[in-house]
């Protein structure tokens, strides 16, 4: 029997001697027989009269302006879920996975944008890689295959201190030889300069596949705002992609503005690879703005490339005489693909205030 790494659902009957491991404040090492053995965790008090095994170390208070290591893991192996919940603005809490012993991270992305959750309140999200259920737990399924080492930190930007409950479910084992590493992009423009496109993804080379996106739109005018064309720009592609989309709502999967004809509203939707999970309606007051959640899981319809990928989508909207009014919207997107080098040349993330959603 071999130890490989089967975590698909085509191969879920199939035995292997794989090691399965989970990381948590309760076993913060993942190491066999190491669960639960906390003596002076950050629960101790509550568990003063039941002491070692009863839930002593169920989470970790982050302070302000620190990083803490949520997992560090030798040997081959892959993440299979994570679930985390934390207190905090999620803008100002940046997660980052390094994979291999590599110092630049593949993920560098702010904790409720890689969950699919930039805004508050929090709303129910189903699909197929990212769940967030109640009150505010954040779970993905993101395959992260990793052939040496894989560590995962939390860096808290707010002015407190924060909480954070989260396990790491992970194996050990051989992973494929075509196994790519997980990567994730985040960009933003706010505003976005009139008659341009805001860019997902560009300056990446190698072998590999675009998985997802998500994003967080805020709109600026009045009236609809999804006329704009997404392109994907493979292996060698200038000036015209070879992939075109017709719309932002066509690409999300749905149509039409994703208007209920019934009620005239926007109608939020999750499926397994696509969704419009959060609508945020203004409230006449100082809510003021429109502002929407949507992602796109490119699981059954990887975009391969072989030498580079470039993505980027248009913000239209329309003005008089049935024209396209190009707009200046706040653009948050966070794009994941899967590539054949550890790392990726990063754009940085906007400082503190470049973060913020007001």
């Amino acid at each position: 029997m071999d130890n490989f790494v089967r975590s698909d659902f085509s191969s879920m009957a199939c035995l292997s001697l794989a090691k399965t491991r989970s990381i948590s404040p309760e076993n913060p090492t993942g190491e066999p027989g190491q669960g639960g053995r906390s003596i002076d965790g950050a629960a101790s008090a509550a568990a003063r009269d039941l002491g070692q095994g009863w839930k002593v170390s169920p989470y970790f208070n982050i302070p302000s302006g620190t990083t803490h290591t949520l997992a560090d893991i030798s040997g081959e192996g892959e993440i299979q879920q994570i679930w985390i919940t934390l207190t905090g603005n999620w803008r100002y809490e940046i997660i980052r996975f390094y994979w291999d012993d590599d110092e630049v991270p593949a993920i560098e992305v702010p904790v409720g944008d890689f969950f699919c959750m930039a805004y508050k309140p929090v709303v129910q999200v189903t699909s197929q890689i990212v769940c967030v259920n109640p009150g505010s737990a954040f779970n993905c399924y993101w395959r992260m295959p990793f052939r040496k080492h894989a560590r995962i930190t939390l860096e808290n930007l707010n002015d407190v201190e924060i909480r954070a409950y989260y396990q790491i479910n992970y194996a050990l084992g051989r992973i494929p030889e075509n196994a790519g590493y997980l990567q994730a992009e985040f960009r933003r423009s706010n505003p976005l300069p009139y008659k341009q496109v805001h860019t997902l993804l560009d300056g990446i080379y190698g072998i590999g596949h675009y998985a997802g996106t998500y994003i967080a739109w805020g709109v600026n005018n009045c009236g609809w705002w999804g006329e704009g064309e997404i392109k994907f720009y493979l292996d060698g592609d200038k000036d015209f992609p070879t992939i075109c989309g017709t719309g932002t709502e066509d690409y999300f999967c749905g149509s039409y503005d994703f208007e209920n004809p019934v009620t005239h509203q926007y109608q939020e939707f999750c499926t397994p690879y696509s969704g419009l999970p959060q609508v945020i309606r203004p409230d006449g007051l100082y809510s003021s703005q429109q502002r929407f959640g949507l992602y796109r899981w490119h699981i059954q319809d990887p975009i391969r490339f072989a030498e580079d990928i470039r993505v980027t989508i248009q913000a239209l909207g329309w003005r008089s005489g049935g024209r396209y009014l190009p707009l200046q919207d706040d653009i948050s997107s966070t794009a994941f693909f899967y590539l054949d080098k550890t790392s990726h040349t990063h754009k940085p993330l906007p400082d503190r205030d470049g973060l913020e959603i007001i």
